[in-house]
């Protein structure tokens, strides 16, 4: 059974409990009652299964760095995430090809894959994700991302905007 979750947090390594309750905080403060948070094998990385969208979450985050960022210390990056399947090219392929119809006809794109605690090459996964996705590649400019983030035995996937992804250390994002 792979693990459920819509959210990753990144934080600095041996930060990652303190990362854990300021992301708890902050989505209960937005709403959800009770996330769930985690703090995965790899150093620096948390996944959470908030009942919120993952996309509000992140315009709302992006909302308190701007009036409040005090309230934010610990959490680095803040990633959503649509689909988790298990790590295999064949499921990453077939939740691509679920998504991908969110890219505009005429929009660019790229598959950007962060991988941990995998032996599959980055190269198999971005063509396993690539063989889904009928349009435009663009490697320095993509209008979007086909966002791969591999996490071991489970990958999380999201065909997302750059400006989708909040970094807490960049007030303006890409």
């Amino acid at each position: 059974m792979v693990e459920r979750f819509n959210l990753i947090a990144t934080s600095l390594r041996g930060q990652e409990p303190l990362a854990a309750t300021e992301l708890g905080e902050l989505l209960r403060s937005l709403g959800d009652e009770n996330p769930s948070i985690n703090m995965t094998r790899i150093a620096g990385l948390l996944t959470a299964n908030t009942s919120l969208d993952p996309f509000n979450v992140i315009e709302q985050v992006r909302t308190i760095l701007e009036k409040e960022p005090w309230r934010i210390s610990y959490l680095m990056r803040l990633i959503p995430i649509e689909e988790v399947v298990e790590t295999r090219p064949e499921r990453v392929a077939e939740a691509v090809k679920k998504l991908a119809s969110k890219i505009p006809e005429n929009a660019t794109y790229r598959v950007t894959v962060e991988k941990r605690h995998t032996k599959l090459s980055s190269r198999e996964i971005i063509e396993a994700a690539a063989s889904n996705v009928d349009r435009k590649v663009s490697l320095e400019n993509p209008e979007w991302i086909v966002l791969i983030e591999v996490l071991g035995g489970a990958t999380g996937i999201a065909v997302i905007k750059p400006e989708q992804i909040l970094s807490t250390t960049k007030q303006t994002n890409p």
